[in-house]
């Protein structure tokens, strides 16, 4: 059997709301391999947010296991979830998540510092040079074309070695010729690196992509 790179059993994450509690997962059993690629669609509201976001550790699930590169993320409390997701997962999202006041080289150095990393500079640039963007080194994000900025995450995602990539909607904000760009260059890295990729779309010739696809609705999972 492959190893497994994310591995939920009857994951339940229930959340208040102004009109009271609401059930967003319902137990979900889900797994993917490692290095393998995998597109969840369904439609809005269905839950598939939320399920990147219990997979990351970013919400604790309400009930159930979340297995994540081998960690049982459910043993483990705020300081170590965020510190496993320094180290092995990277975030690609539709709204990229740069910040305004920090150069390109900055956005993907700055979390390789926090995490400890002494050559997190050099890493940075490695990371712009693989995503063909090392002349825009010194650009902050405004300067920056969507697609450019999007480039600039993709890096930022894969700088510290992350075996693991979530992305949501990652051409969400895209023209059609650019987020074909961004599609290659995120399936690229992630055959370089043999991450595996859990991919958040509405688009189903993009999902066709994956090694496999699955379909959300109502909070729950089952393979399309």
């Amino acid at each position: 059997m492959p190893d497994l790179a994310i591995d939920l059993q009857d994951v339940c994450l229930n959340l208040e709301s102004d009109a009271g509690e609401v059930n967003v997962l319902r137990g979900v059993n889900f797994k993917v391999n490692a290095g393998e690629t995998v597109s969840l669609v369904g439609p809005s509201g269905s839950g598939k947010s939320s399920l990147l976001l219990v997979t990351a550790g970013l919400e604790p699930a309400t009930s159930g296991q979340v297995h994540v590169g081998g960690r049982d993320l459910t043993a483990l409390g705020e300081d170590a979830r965020a510190r496993f997701r320094r180290e092995r997962i990277g975030f690609v999202f539709q709204a990229f998540h740069l910040i305004p006041s920090m150069t390109a080289l900055e956005n993907i150095a700055t979390p390789l510092e926090l995490a400890g990393r002494r050559d997190a500079h050099d890493r940075a640039a490695a990371a712009l040079a693989d995503v063909g963007l090392s002349q825009r080194a010194g650009h902050l994000p405004s300067q920056l074309s969507g697609g450019e900025q999007q480039r600039v995450a993709i890096a930022r995602a894969f700088a510290g070695d992350a075996d693991i990539l979530l992305a949501d909607e990652p051409t969400g904000n895209l023209d059609g010729e650019t987020g074909a760009a961004i599609v290659e260059l995120m399936f690229a890295q992630a055959a370089i690196r043999k991450a595996a990729l859990l991919l958040v779309t509405h688009d189903p010739a993009l999902a066709a992509r994956c090694t496999r696809q699955f379909r959300m609705a109502d909070g729950q999972v089952s393979e399309a």
